[in-house]
């Protein structure tokens, strides 16, 4: 099979593999422990932490490890607005954000916070004037994604940072998508914490990170007077931490030249589709865009369909973030966007990432073709005895 849905999961690198084998057979050590065999294990485990912090311009002691981006989500914006001081009661989010920010967003709610929904643009960019508008002096903060993880939209985050900053309102970025694909640079994007992932970009899975702003005050979830100020309690994933630092280091040196390979295979890709005798409707916008993910409408066939039958011709695509596949629901962030519920219905991700090559595209756009042309006759064509 062709895998073409890069942004639901990529495949462990074969050096990250054998890290993560190494460290939980030859260095299995519980890092909190005082002896050599824990301490030897505490030593990778904060080798690895300087390695993640490089690569997004941190210091290594402001970074914490989750067991992946969900919980990254959860405990960093649990912290924050646990740990203000402001009796601010009002948080600002969009909807199209990944559903485990708008879970902890609905879990807030049930506590007396008030969610305000910023709206946002038919190319999946948020409505800055729009947010603006919405802080007040109740808001306690604002959540917005780094990059879109269904259209692949870069938002402006350091103009909404540098804006909040002005107005002393914390805000946390989901860096899922963007982590390891583009600069990542917590300092330039004016952020108060942001969460990452490994396995997105070729780490374990059920590894991820969380950076706080060592100015920024927060509070633990669940806190422990007898340890250090930690995000997390538990034993030290060091194995999975250290794949992580593995991947991190792995992709950092390419992330330019491998930035502009991708884009070469998505217009690539996109003129194929568009020299094809079906409409084909990009979304997004090529402004503001990560070149790993393309969302698109084949208008008049359901992404759900099209989805299984590129499966069955040995292509993998989604209709979405995986959090939202096996909804009945119409994709979010279409209606978020403006599409009513047949277009929002009619939507496919697409995601590329290092083992996609030109070949590929070059095999998969004769396959689709048929699928479009197998499906287009039969809608078009008169039912027997009509």
């Amino acid at each position: 099979m062709i895998y073409l849905d890069y942004a639901a999961t990529t495949p462990m690198s074969e050096q990250a593999a054998k890290v993560y084998a190494d460290v939980a057979t030859k260095y299995y050590g519980n890092a909190s422990s005082l002896h050599d065999i824990g301490s030897n294990a505490k030593q990778i485990m904060e080798a690895s932490q300087k390695v993640i912090a490089q690569a997004m311009n941190a210091n290594p002691k402001d970074i914490y490890f989750t067991s992946g981006a969900t919980e990254s989500n959860f405990l960093s914006i649990q912290a924050l607005v646990d740990g203000s001081k402001k009796e601010a009661k009002r948080i600002i989010t969009s909807k199209t954000e990944h559903s485990s920010v708008l879970n902890v967003f609905s879990k807030l709610q049930s506590q007396g916070y008030t969610i305000d929904w910023v709206r946002v643009h038919e190319n999946g960019l948020i409505d800055l004037d729009h947010l603006k508008e919405l802080v007040t002096e109740e808001t306690a903060l604002v959540s917005i994604q780094h990059v879109n993880s269904e259209l692949g939209v870069i938002q402006l985050i350091s103009e909404i940072g540098a804006f909040l900053k002005q107005k002393n309102v914390l805000f946390h970025t989901d860096a899922v998508q963007s982590f390891g694909k583009i600069p990542t640079d917590v300092q330039a994007l004016n952020v108060d914490a942001l969460s990452v992932s490994a396995h997105k970009l070729y780490g374990p899975k059920g590894m991820g990170a969380v950076w706080i702003h060592p100015e920024t005050e927060w509070k633990a979830y669940f806190e422990d007077e007898n340890t250090r100020q930690k995000l997390k309690h538990g034993t030290d994933n060091v194995p999975g931490i250290a794949a992580f630092a593995t991947a991190v280091k792995e992709i950092q040196p390419s992330i330019d030249s491998e930035y502009t390979r991708i884009t070469a295979l998505r217009n690539m890709f996109i003129q194929k589709l568009k020299e094809l005798e079906f409409e084909v409707i990009i979304e997004g916008t090529p402004e503001f865009q990560l070149p790993h993910i393309l969302g698109l409408r084949f208008p008049g066939m359901e992404g759900q369909f099209f989805m299984l039958e590129c499966s069955q011709a040995g292509i993998g695509i989604s209709t979405g973030s995986a959090c939202q596949v096996g909804s009945e629901l119409p994709n979010r962030t279409m209606t978020a966007t403006g599409k009513n519920v047949q277009e929002a219905r009619e939507f496919v991700r697409i995601s590329f990432g290092k083992h996609v090559k030109e070949d590929h595209i070059k095999e998969i756009i004769p396959k689709i073709h048929t699928i479009l042309k197998r499906h287009f006759d039969r809608v078009h064509r008169p039912l027997v005895n009509q």
